[in-house]
């Protein structure tokens, strides 16, 4: 990471934190304005390849410094707007800005074939709004900034969404039941803020944190606490907040389904990381009990009941969608734990879900494209026809899993870890039966690319059926992902540990 941060001039490395959001959202101007569909492709491309950059720059200097503190327009904080970058968000920025890049990549063919000519550039301008809506939530050291941010992430998530109308004209229904409920959690999130500014008079939030430990018997920071828990709690689409995902991801165009499932979540959930422990304190008595009552209650019921509803399913992305609000359960249980290798498990689950899930609707979104398919019994015998492809989705449905030899076995095993020091045996055994009953549907899915025969009018189809190569290229590097990091997991478990640590530590304050 030190040569591909050197690539940059000192002086743009000094201004990284405001140059990494400043850039998508100039670009989603320009791309907004492009006559064709590629060029508004290559703005999307040339931002996020800018933005990864800023962001290993960011991390280097994070991995170097501390805490990197850049304060917007010269006003110190806590005056002004702070981006204040450390070890728990640079994890985040770091991943944002690799998955975004690999999704642009590998969006061309895909939304070439999903959305029309004339309005391809207006969805990357969509992207690129979303992209630093993300961002900007990743690294603002602001609670109102937070809130904007999120906002903007999430208003131009509803277009995207929407805009999967041309396929399905049931994404419009999906959008609208977002955009409802992604609203009413934005309500109670910024309630909240506005709740805690009454007691503390700052917007800061490590100027906050530093009031709050006062304040614990303060019934308004009580409500605060509440409002931002449920508001956060809906965004992440923690059980049973979650209505919005699974329409939205199986609706979606497919890759707006791939980004939303490796960000959009992962965002909020360290959100929450961010709040628990570097604005509230977590010695006070109602912040205490919410980790065992409110996040590894609520982790463990939706890592099974959404496991469960996952085996029912036919669509196979809304399959993937209901596992992705089982695999939220798996944070919110390392959350819950509430000791420093609980957390750092559920940091770990965050990066690890990312790279699988990724991996997943990569695969969907190539056979979508070749042969039009949606519902599981679509995918029979497409070993034969698209073998890279049913590879790359086997290696993914095996990390989901938590099979030896993929990464999500380590997401898995630090959990479990985490659970027996804390004497959670029953939580173990949760995540043994999740653990099961994802594998049922995952070889569902995989007994029908594999053993299934084909369908009849792919019978006479030429042997193999490859996607196009920048579909081929992102996928195959996070498949390959998933079983380089299960040999070589030590990068991954030093990130996250030192954004447990910095969690606890109060390493942001």
């Amino acid at each position: 990471m030190d040569f591909l941060a050197s690539l940059l001039p000192a002086h743009i490395v000094e201004h990284a934190p405001a140059i990494v959001v400043v850039v998508p959202l100039l670009m989603a101007a320009i791309a907004a304005i492009l006559p064709n569909g590629k060029l508004g492709w290559a703005v999307a491309l040339v931002s996020t390849v800018i933005s990864a950059l800023l962001a290993i720059a960011i991390v280097v200097d994070v991995q170097a410094g501390g805490v990197v503190s850049y304060a917007m327009g010269g006003w110190a904080p806590p005056a002004g707007i702070e981006f204040r970058i450390d070890s728990l968000n640079a994890v985040l920025l770091l991943l944002i800005t690799l998955l975004g890049l690999l999704s642009v990549i590998y969006a061309l063919p895909s939304v070439a074939d999903e959305i029309a000519d004339n309005r391809q550039s207006l969805f990357y301008s969509a992207f690129l709004v979303c992209f630093a809506g993300l961002l900007g939530v990743a690294i603002t050291g602001d609670a109102f900034n937070m809130f904007v941010f999120l906002e903007i992430s999430s208003i131009s998530t509803y277009v995207l969404v929407g805009m999967g109308a041309a396929r399905d004209r049931r994404a419009l229904t999906a959008a609208y039941n977002y955009l409802i409920l992604g609203t009413i959690g934005a309500t109670f999130f910024v309630i909240g803020v506005g709740f805690l500014y009454m007691a503390t008079g700052t917007l800061n939030m490590a100027d906050m944190a530093s009031r709050l430990p006062d304040l614990s018997s303060s019934r308004v920071v009580q409500a605060a606490f509440a409002f931002i828990i449920v508001g956060l709690g809906l965004k992440a689409a923690m059980f049973p907040l979650h209505l919005w995902l699974p329409n939205a991801y199986a609706y979606a165009p497919n890759f707006v389904t791939t980004f939303l499932a490796t960000t959009a979540t992962k965002v909020a959930f360290y959100t929450l990381v961010r709040f628990m422990f570097d604005v509230f304190w977590p010695e006070a008595a109602f912040v205490a009990v919410s980790f065992f009552w409110v996040f590894a209650v609520l982790g463990i019921v939706g890592m099974i009941v959404a496991s469960i509803q996952a085996v029912f399913q036919e669509d196979a992305r809304r399959l993937l969608a209901f596992s992705s609000v089982a695999q939220v359960g798996y944070m919110m249980l390392g959350l819950g734990i509430g000791t420093a290798a609980g957390v750092s498990a559920g940091m770990l689950h965050l990066v690890n879900h990312a790279m699988m899930k990724g991996v997943l609707f990569m695969a969907l979104g190539a056979f979508a494209v070749r042969f039009g398919i949606r519902r599981i019994s679509d995918l029979n015998g497409f070993a034969r026809t698209m073998p890279f492809t049913s590879v790359a989705f086997t290696i993914g449905g095996l990390s989901l899993v938590g099979v030896p030899m993929t990464v999500g076995f380590w997401s898995k095993w630090y959990l479990g870890v985490a659970a027996f020091e804390n004497g959670w045996w029953w939580a173990v055994a949760a995540l043994i039966l999740s653990s099961l009953i994802a594998l049922a549907y995952i070889a569902r899915m995989l007994a029908a690319i594999w053993v299934a025969e084909p369908h009849h009018d792919r019978a006479g189809a030429i042997a193999s059926a490859r996607a196009p190569w920048m579909m081929l290229a992102p996928m195959w590097i996070l498949a390959i992902a998933n079983i380089w990091f299960f040999f070589q997991p030590d990068f991954l478990i030093s990130i996250t540990n030192a954004a447990a640590e910095a969690a606890f530590a109060g390493e942001a304050r």
